[in-house]
């Protein structure tokens, strides 16, 4: 039997399949070390399915804005580094991102006050 695929979250919250609910969800979900889960499985389809059904507007409105962003700016930095591109293309995308991550974080401070 194949695996179904991952659930995908939407910024809306939206539902997922029985198929992705059997095969993603612990038979018995346990609170390990502080982590929800069970045992040493892997979770990233049940952590997607949670967020699938919450929506990631209710995500980051629930969580801090900052984080996103540092979240984001690791993401940037890994995808970056398998750019296959001119060192000059690289330096001018990582240029643009920085500016945009600065601009998102002032904003943010601006809204905190």
């Amino acid at each position: 039997m194949n695996q179904p695929p991952l659930p995908q979250p939407q910024l809306e919250p939206s539902g997922i399949t029985s198929d992705q609910y059997e095969e993603f969800t612990p038979a018995k979900l346990e609170l390990s070390n502080g982590y929800l889960g069970y045992g040493g499985q892997d979770n990233l389809g049940f952590h997607l399915s949670v967020l699938t059904n919450m929506g990631l507007l209710t995500a980051v409105r629930n969580t801090n804005l900052s984080l996103w962003i540092e979240a984001l700016d690791c993401v940037f930095i890994e995808k970056l580094a398998k750019v296959n591109a001119e060192p000059e293309v690289a330096e001018a995308m990582l240029n643009r991102f920085n500016q945009a991550m600065l601009d998102l974080e002032a904003v943010i401070d601006d809204l905190a006050e």
